[in-house]
């Protein structure tokens, strides 16, 4: 489990770090783009179903959650956790836990059902469905934009041409499908010891302990640190893309930032009838940056609590 958390955060905290030199040029690419506006900025497509949206909405919210109410259970000792333990109550903490675990198997169950659905409406062979261009499976082009990123890295060629997905944004998407399956199963062993010692030896009780804790700080470390730069804080995006909660993108961001998903919608004729054009932003998308920026901020002071309890008190 160590290995497993220190590698991760090896990795993705290296992909940061080279990351914000290279982020300078796309700065000033997106500056100009602001001040100098194209037609393209007034023409929008939508990237997310409304069902795709309110998952991530389900998802933010019940992640927030388990992140909050199991961190004041794994740092119990500090003071800041017991801060908040006495403040809303062990009871309520744990009523909480149990309850946003409950939406995280509703939402994905959910995500499953849409993905059944949307395979069966569009005719695909499974394998096809799995393993096509524009699915969240990972494939040769995912290795080629990975290789030919490391290269732009270090100013060794162009920035590559991303698709409709990139290999991070893969890698963010099954990560909650391994949160599911290992943090869920073993928070049910948890939640539910003396059923499960029933079909299982007693020790994988202690084992379900380590996995869930240790596995939860990986995921709300990874959340709240990688997936945040890599989504909202990194320089070219800051101080938020908002396009998982209005669903859309606008043609000259999709252009500028996926050419290669532009290019095949542009030649297969579907980039036409997918443009929405829109004048100005809705109040609701204020809104939504208020939401996104408390969520931001919660997340980060979550992150400051757990650093500070790792180097000052947390054994």
């Amino acid at each position: 489990m160590t290995t497993l958390l220190v590698s991760v955060f090896a990795f993705f905290g290296l992909h940061t770090l080279l990351w914000l030199p290279r982020s300078i040029h796309t700065i000033r690419e997106r500056r100009k783009a602001r001040q100098n506006p194209t037609r393209m900025a007034q023409y929008y497509i939508r990237r997310f179903t409304l069902a795709q949206r309110f998952t991530h909405l389900f998802v933010i919210l019940s992640f927030i959650s388990l992140a909050f109410t199991g961190m004041i259970l794994k740092f119990s000792g500090m003071p800041w956790a017991k801060f908040f333990a006495d403040l809303i109550g062990v009871q309520t903490a744990g009523t909480i836990h149990r309850l946003a675990a409950i939406v995280t198997f509703g939402y994905f169950t959910f995500h499953l059902y849409n993905m059944i659905k949307l395979k069966r409406s569009r005719h695909t062979p499974l394998l096809k469905f799995i393993f096509g261009p524009n699915s969240m499976m990972f494939n040769k082009q995912d290795i080629r934009d990975f290789i030919a990123t490391m290269k732009w890295f270090f100013g060794k060629g162009p920035k590559p041409a991303y698709g409709r997905w990139t290999y991070w944004e893969k890698f963010d998407y099954f990560a909650v499908f391994w949160g599911v399956a290992v943090i869920g199963l073993s928070g049910l062993i948890l939640w539910m010891p003396e059923l499960f010692t029933h079909l299982l030896p007693g020790w994988l009780i202690n084992v379900a302990q380590i996995i869930h804790s240790d596995e939860a700080l990986l995921a709300v470390g990874f959340i709240f640190t990688i997936h945040f730069f890599n989504t909202h804080l990194r320089p070219d995006a800051f101080p938020m893309d908002t396009v998982i909660f209005t669903g859309l993108i606008s043609l000259e961001e999709l252009r500028r930032t996926r050419p290669r998903e532009y290019q095949e919608l542009k030649e297969s004729g579907k980039l036409g009838k997918m443009i929405i054009k829109k004048e100005k932003p809705h109040r609701w998308e204020k809104a939504v940056k208020i939401f996104g920026f408390l969520f931001l901020t919660l997340g980060i002071i979550l992150i400051v609590l757990i650093l500070y309890s790792a180097m000052f008190g947390y054994k």
